[in-house]
């Protein structure tokens, strides 16, 4: 801490110590510098931000596809399937797709949702409702955190 300074004479100082004079706070009035080793700072920010970087939690979104007329054994491995993705803190995206004239009956795709979502209820919560988007019934599902 020397105060203020003119800039030859910080200059000097820092060639005098063999280190770098570096602008910290250029907005600040008189702008604050520093004599340190540049690589040295660099390479302390480098690892400030990796540190940052490895704390925090990706959160992928994963998809499970259904079809309407889903056996029973296959729904529960699917469903298996998402349980899984949302114990690994993932969100889950379900679709379920239509072919030729299972549009006629969308009311299966409904009831396959419905279910989905009464299995679903302690692990996860819905963000985003059943919807369609053209031959297909898209849902979202959240984890609970814990």
């Amino acid at each position: 801490m020397v105060g203020v300074v003119p800039t030859r004479d910080a200059i000097q100082r820092a060639v005098q110590a063999g280190l770098d004079l570096i602008e910290v706070s250029p907005n600040a009035e008189p702008p604050v510098c520093k004599i340190l080793d540049f690589g040295k700072y660099k390479y302390e920010l480098q690892k400030k931000k990796n540190e940052a970087k490895k704390k925090q939690k990706v959160v992928e979104v994963k998809e499970v596809k259904f079809r309407p007329m889903i056996g029973e054994h296959d729904f529960q491995i699917k469903l298996k399937a998402v349980f899984k993705f949302l114990g690994e803190g993932n969100k889950v995206k379900i679709s379920l797709r239509f072919k030729g004239r299972e549009m006629a009956h969308q009311q299966l795709g409904m009831k396959i949702f419905d279910r989905i979502q009464e299995e679903v209820t302690e692990m996860g919560a819905v963000e985003n409702r059943p919807k369609f988007e053209g031959r297909q019934i898209i849902m979202l599902i959240n984890p609970i955190k814990k």
